[in-house]
């Protein structure tokens, strides 16, 4: 009888283990939108041959979107495609030693002969991309973090008479290529009291916040700057010293000021094919040809677009109005202007679009938030 009771018990266990199991998801493995601020420990998932997992911060922004992915996956493993994440981090101070310092033998005057080392140029001026490839020509084997502070004639069509204008600016050879960079100006040497010989003096360099400071103001009032800076840009800024030397200052803006030390920055990823990218998002204000380009679509009604077409808003103001754009009209309008802007989608990719419209004598401007689903644009339900 044992016997038999012993053959059941194993019957069943081999019936069970036959059954089809359904599929079962990992716990915890979700689509949903994490923030937080990097610890020692977040540096520390990195392979100990990357430098951040013993600095704990990045060197630059791009440091930091290669990084962060590689931590987001081993710190939140469970998190689906779509998922977000918001990731505030450390920026590490600028530090740059220059390759020579000396004035001498950073400072120079182009020659009539110098203009000739660029192939093909006949003329004695350059636009700064000319004088960019010609600082190859003039220094074939430049030193890492080599600077020159040239004099030149500048000629930029449209915006310097013919005969150019005279120029000092400031190139620094940085990671492996020349770019000009950020240079004080006489100016704003005179705005601070050194406008005598154009130079910072000794008691600048006595205290390690005064220059900083001097830079930070004129970096905040230059509309060439200010207008454009974003949080965790960074300037790197010539200034002379004395008779005898050019430095070079590295700052970072925090988002308020532009600083020397150590600062916070935050940047937001996504989750996609298994892999965390820079958040992709895109905001999108439409331009004058994009309300042109949407006149030429199927949304909404011939009248309607015509109008849209010419005076570059949409008219909401009464339904009874032969120009009127329904909410579904606009969405329409949209999703026609993302596909013929945007090629190459990625699934899950938001798409903010900022528009004017018309209400009654009003304008406003109202934004509509649009996602890629992996086959078409459609609006982003409110949460």
């Amino acid at each position: 009888m044992k016997k038999i009771y012993s053959l059941i018990a194993f019957m069943a266990v081999v019936l069970t283990a036959c059954q089809k199991q359904p599929n079962v998801s990992p716990a915890g493995y979700v689509k949903t939108g994490v923030t937080f601020t990097l610890a020692q420990s977040d540096y520390k998932l990195l392979d100990t041959s990357k430098y951040p997992s013993k600095s704990f911060n990045f060197k630059s922004i791009a440091d930091a979107n290669t990084y962060i992915p590689l931590i987001l996956n081993a710190k939140e493993p469970q998190l689906s495609n779509g998922s977000t994440a918001i990731v505030t981090f450390t920026l590490a101070p600028l530090s740059i030693v220059l390759a020579d310092s000396t004035n001498a033998k950073t400072a120079y005057t182009l020659t009539k002969d110098d203009y000739t080392l660029l192939p093909g140029n006949t003329y004695t001026d350059f636009s700064t991309a000319q004088i960019l490839s010609w600082l190859p020509y003039k220094y074939p084997s430049p030193l890492t973090n080599q600077l020159a502070v040239l004099s030149y004639t500048y000629f930029e069509s449209g915006a310097t008479p013919n005969a150019g204008v005279p120029a000092t600016d400031a190139f620094l050879y940085l990671n492996g290529a020349w770019q000009k960079i950020y240079r004080v100006s006489a100016a704003q040497y005179a705005s601070v009291g050194r406008g005598n010989n154009n130079w910072f003096i000794a008691s600048d360099i006595g205290s390690s916040t005064t220059i900083p400071s001097y830079i930070n103001t004129f970096l905040k009032a230059d509309p060439l700057v200010s207008t454009t800076v974003k949080t965790g840009d960074v300037k790197y800024v010539n200034y002379r010293y004395l008779t005898t030397y050019q430095k070079v200052m590295g700052l970072t803006y925090d988002g308020t000021n532009w600083v020397i030390n150590a600062t916070q920055s935050t940047t937001s990823f996504l989750k996609n094919n298994g892999t965390w990218i820079p958040d992709p998002t895109v905001y999108l204000t439409l331009s004058s040809a994009d309300y042109t380009f949407i006149g030429t679509t199927s949304a909404g009604t011939t009248a309607a677009r015509a109008n849209v077409a010419q005076y570059k808003d949409f008219n909401i103001s009464a339904t009874t109005d032969a120009t009127y754009w329904s909410d579904t009209d606009l969405n329409n309008a949209f999703i026609a202007l993302l596909i013929s802007k945007y090629k190459s989608p990625i699934k899950d990719q938001i798409f903010n679009v900022t528009y004017a419209t018309y209400y009654k004598g009003a304008i406003s401007n109202p934004t509509k938030t649009f996602t890629y689903n992996g086959s078409a644009f459609v609006i982003k339900p409110k949460s």
